[in-house]
């Protein structure tokens, strides 16, 4: 049986809208602390802040990277994630060139995702498929493509643009093709515990939510 602690280890508790504020982002990192969440994660802009409000604390700071489209170029990203890293990030959510795949160009989806992870060195890279876009032999592909890049987690969605997130489908067939030992990271439209946990079960290792709190309380 899974703990709390263990749940709560596994939340990426998240604010990545444009118009976030200073105070939504204190909240969050609040939030963050009170829970003992694994990461704030929150959009380059907001990394300072971040970092500065977790100084202390053993919570991460997770950056968005190539957000929300992933239609930056390599050297873009590459450039983004260090800059971020640079100012306190210690984890980074890319989003995959997805037009790329799904033009059958690995070399170039491939070149993308590397970038990222040289820039960010000793730091944990995450790759966003965009599941809700892919076939599922494209989000076979798109696996296979990102641990030979060298990630740390494959991440299901951004929760951005009206699209479905994660499903336990998705993270099912993710789990199947990268292994028993690489992350895995559901993201959109995980709002509770129940959900949470599904996704948990079938192999997540990493939740990425805006309503971390209200999974915790869901266990209450």
């Amino acid at each position: 049986m899974i703990s709390n602690e263990e749940i709560a280890k596994m939340i990426d508790h998240t604010n990545v809208k444009g118009d976030a504020t200073e105070d939504d982002i204190k909240k969050l990192c609040s939030e963050a602390l009170q829970y003992n969440f694994a990461s704030a994660c929150v959009t380059p802009t907001n990394v300072v802040l971040t970092s500065k409000l977790l100084k202390y604390s053993d919570v991460k700071v997770c950056a968005v990277i190539g957000f929300p489209l992933g239609v930056q170029t390599p050297k873009t990203k590459a450039f983004e994630a260090m800059e971020v890293v640079s100012k306190g990030a210690s984890e980074i959510d890319m989003v995959m060139n997805i037009g790329g795949l799904k033009s059958d160009r690995e070399e170039l989806v491939k070149e993308d995702i590397q970038g990222v992870v040289k820039s960010a060195g000793d730091k944990i890279v995450k790759v966003i498929l965009e599941t809700a876009l892919l076939t599922d032999e494209e989000k076979i592909r798109a696996c296979v493509i990102a641990k030979k890049a060298g990630v740390d987690f494959v991440k299901t969605s951004t929760g951005f643009g009206g699209l479905s997130g994660a499903t336990v489908e998705d993270v099912s067939l993710m789990r199947k093709t990268v292994g028993s030992k690489m992350g895995i990271k559901a993201a959109g439209g995980i709002r509770n515990l129940k959900t949470a946990l599904a996704m948990i079960n079938v192999g997540a290792t990493r939740i990425g939510t805006s309503t971390g709190v209200q999974i915790m309380e869901d266990i209450k």
